[in-house]
């Protein structure tokens, strides 16, 4: 180690949600951490998404059957789920390894390591709620799903029975006015729906993490921006070697451990280790949108639309949709107008005027399940990226996982699953 590094127990690298839930779960195992992150805490993806914690969605996107319908992705540049006609050749791996996900033996094994993670997660959020003392950020309205017609809800039920299976709460809506009793004002169109009431979401995504980030710098922890390019791994600990920029190069950083939680700029990371993991970027967007005349009691999703409707501080944010195009296509904020004039026609009295775009990307794995795992090449790098729309949602559950790791501990649920070996 030279005199110009400044050494660690643990760094982690990003500060979204998962890096900085990772770093106070091992802060408040006694380790010394610092968090680095290239554009700031809570500036990427962990600023601008739902704010849901959606612990019923265990079910993976690549189901079985779904790749009948990848003509009509690349044919509706503004359907729910699309890809980028620019990117379509460099996705086309990416893609035949969603394929095979879908199959039912693969489809079942990452249902079924889902639904753990899950179940880890929201036991873990509640822990992490009281350690933080974040219960005020809390909004326990729960979920509506709605379909339109009873071909669209059957076609649903599946879905519904493995999530009660693996013990979801639900309640089956078969009415307008059943639909009604919970969020009056929807379209009579949206003849069916489902509610899944034990459905959390923070009052604000971007909110929550400095919450989190708070906690952890009262503690103790530091924090630095800084833009890593390449880890180094040596004997008994890891070199950072920044980006090529003059005013950082007066300082290089090293760690006994080093955990990887870039969101969609993980992969670099990992294949400058040697690693080559299939991670992609979905493209999500959103506008966020003054308080109007529409009263949102809960959390709405249009499953067969591909958007949500949430609240966030007094204001109401409109988001979803895929879109595969990777980091560096330019948005397309028509996608977001689409998902305003869908609000505006299926909610009386939304207001879709005056609000603020936004687009996100999404770090996705084809499988829909997050590398949580050491290195292939070396146990002094933890991988914690590739969560999807789900990052939020399993943030407190990885920084459990991502903690026993560094410790060389038990995990507290099985993560092969999660494996950066896997493909």
């Amino acid at each position: 180690m030279t005199q110009s590094e400044t050494s660690y127990d643990v760094i982690v690298i990003g500060a979204g949600i998962i890096g900085i839930s990772s770093a106070l779960k091992l802060q408040s195992e006694g380790h010394r951490v610092l968090v680095l992150d290239r554009s700031g805490v809570a500036k990427e993806t962990s600023c601008g998404n739902a704010g849901a914690f959606a612990f019923a969605d265990i079910v993976p996107l690549a189901t079985p059957g779904i790749m009948r319908k990848a003509p009509k992705w690349l044919l509706d540049p503004l359907g729910p789920l699309s890809i980028k006609p620019a990117y379509a050749l460099k996705i086309i791996p990416w893609m035949l390894k969603f394929w095979r996900a879908s199959w039912q033996d693969k489809y079942q094994a990452a249902m079924t390591a889902q639904a753990s993670l899950m179940a880890l997660s929201k036991a873990a959020l509640e822990r992490q709620i009281k350690a933080v003392n974040g219960e005020a950020m809390m909004r326990r309205e729960g979920q509506l799903q709605l379909y339109e017609g009873e071909a669209e809800f059957n076609a649903s039920l599946p879905g519904w029975q493995t999530r009660m299976a693996h013990g979801v709460v639900c309640e089956l809506l078969e009415s307008p006015e059943a639909i009604a009793k919970i969020q009056p004002g929807i379209d009579p169109r949206f003849t069916h729906g489902g509610f899944t009431p034990e459905w959390i979401n923070t009052t604000d995504p971007e909110a929550w993490t400095l919450h989190l980030y708070q906690a952890f710098i009262e503690k103790g922890g530091r924090y630095e921006n800084a833009s890593v390019s390449r880890l180094i791994p040596k004997t008994d600990h890891v070199v950072l070697q920044l980006a090529d920029n003059a005013a950082q190069q007066s300082k290089n950083y090293s760690a006994k451990c080093v955990v990887v939680a870039a969101g969609a700029w993980s992969k670099t990371l990992a294949t400058s280790l040697g690693d080559n993991i299939p991670l992609e970027t979905e493209r999500g967007y959103n506008t966020t949108l003054p308080k109007g005349d529409f009263e949102l009691n809960t959390h709405v999703t249009f499953s067969n639309h591909g958007f949500v409707v949430s609240k966030i501080g007094d204001q109401i944010r409109v988001g979803g949709a895929v879109e595969l195009g990777g980091l560096h296509l330019k948005p397309n904020y028509k996608r977001s107008q689409v998902l305003l004039d869908k609000a505006a026609r299926f909610l009386k009295g939304f207001n879709k005027e005056d609000g603020k775009q936004w687009m996100g990307f999404r770090p996705s794995m084809p499988d829909s399940l997050p590398v949580v795992s050491y290195s292939g090449k070396t146990d002094r790098v933890i991988y914690a990226f590739g969560h999807g729309h789900l990052g939020l949602t399993q943030s407190a559950g990885t920084a459990e996982l991502v903690a026993a790791l560094v410790s060389g501990g038990e995990p507290p649920i099985p993560v092969a699953p999660f494996s950066a070996k896997r493909f």
